[in-house]
């Protein structure tokens, strides 16, 4: 029986990719859904620095992972969650459990703090999650990290007191995915990013520490995010 398998290259590639042990162990390592710089997984490999660039490049090559250049860092993650969800059916017919990332960020700041202009840490990153969840954030077309307000998001974020023509006619990306470097999830960055950590400090939903970027969700904050977001703090 003659069977075509125009696909046959590029499904040998990948496995190839994924069944070195060290790669394996990269990916693995990622499947919780946070970015990780490549001194990190070469350590989960147990590789050197140079030979973890190596395995990084194969798998970015077969669009295993993904890189992000946050200033003078890279951090990888999967491509998506097809390649999450490959790994999860291997991992079913091998077994086996991954162990869960733990940051080692002081708590105070990895609750909540500016990150440049806005607001990062876990309270960051659970803003940004819920404006994705009430369907506010779409992704800009031809970006893989950009985003654009919907229809709905554009009167929720006027309604907080953004003047959104203006937001975006400055000279910046207007909203982005800002990789936390704690939580190593997105939260918003770009100018909307910067105009809700205005609010929020005007409001005094938060307060900023005189020495340091920790922020403090005060009992109003929590109260506002709360109603307005359905977030809870």
């Amino acid at each position: 029986m003659d069977v075509a398998r125009p696909n046959d290259t590029a499904v040998s590639g990948i496995a190839a990719a994924i069944g070195e042990p060290a790669r394996a162990r990269m990916l693995y390592y990622l499947m919780d859904g946070h970015a990780r710089t490549a001194t990190e997984l070469a350590m989960v490999a147990e590789v050197t620095p140079s030979t973890a660039s190596v395995h990084l490049n194969r798998l970015k090559t077969e669009r295993l992972v993904k890189v992000l250049v946050q200033g003078k860092h890279r951090y990888y993650s999967l491509e998506g969650p097809d390649v999450a969800r490959v790994l999860e059916g291997l991992s079913v017919l091998a077994g086996g459990l991954r162990h869960p990332f733990v940051p080692v960020t002081p708590s105070r700041l990895r609750a909540a703090r500016t990150c440049y202009d806005h607001m990062a840490g876990t309270v960051g990153v659970a803003l940004h999650d819920r404006f994705q969840a009430l369907g506010w954030l779409s992704m800009a077309s031809g970006s893989g990290s950009a985003y654009e307000l919907t229809r709905d998001g554009s009167k929720a974020f006027a309604a907080l007191g953004i003047d959104i023509e203006r937001t975006r006619a400055l000279r910046r990306c207007f909203a982005s995915a800002c990789l936390d470097w704690s939580e190593r999830r997105p939260h918003v960055g770009g100018a909307l990013g910067a105009a809700l950590l205005k609010v929020a400090l005007r409001r005094r939903w938060v307060v900023q520490d005189l020495d340091s970027r920790a922020l403090s969700v005060t009992s109003l904050g929590r109260r506002e995010m709360a109603i307005r977001f359905g977030l809870h703090v």
